[in-house]
């Protein structure tokens, strides 16, 4: 018998000084059998750090390899903004690049491999593209938080990004790489 997807609920109140953006966000996510809880957890903070009118988790999924992990659609349905997750190939980037105005990595794994890969296959708009690399022991820790019904509070000021709950509270530094 095949394995089902888990679905998660996000409460989050979201401070984000740095974009001017403050608000409570309720939404479902589903982890896949075979998605590890960091890059769950990294999908849902990158959902919130970039959520605006029209952004959207991929209808597809992640069995989708052809769209983005999180798109942001405008009003009239145009593709604006294409979010990766982990190290999505070179190929991938560069349509996403091709086919939104804002792209944007964020990842759970050592960013270096993944910013020379860009680079060494020409990307378009490679140099315009950040990545943001959380640290493997920060989501550890929030990975480990997870349950089935999440309250978190997000609080990014000058580049920091906090994440606390009632289990603990954590702090990063989250600024963008980008290549050369």
């Amino acid at each position: 018998m095949a394995q089902t997807a888990t679905l998660y609920r996000f409460h989050l109140n979201v401070s984000d000084i740095d974009r001017g953006f403050y608000d409570d966000l309720d939404f479902r996510v589903a982890m896949h059998p075979s998605e590890i809880p960091q890059y769950l957890v990294t999908r849902v903070l990158a959902y919130a750090l970039n959520f605006e009118r029209g952004i959207e988790f991929s209808p597809g999924g992640l069995s989708d390899a052809d769209s983005p992990c999180i798109r942001g659609m405008t009003d009239n349905g145009t593709l604006q903004t294409w979010i990766e997750i982990g190290n999505p190939s070179a190929k991938k980037l560069h349509k996403g690049a091709k086919a939104a105005r804002i792209v944007k990595v964020y990842t759970y794994k050592d960013p270096k491999q993944l910013l020379e890969d860009m680079t060494t296959n020409k990307v378009h708009r490679a140099k315009e593209i950040p990545v943001y690399a959380f640290s493997p022991k920060f989501l550890d820790e929030i990975a480990g938080w997870c349950e089935r019904d999440n309250e978190w509070n997000l609080i990014h000021q000058d580049g920091q990004l906090t994440v606390s709950s009632d289990k603990g509270s954590l702090t990063q530094n989250l600024e963008a790489l980008f290549a050369q």
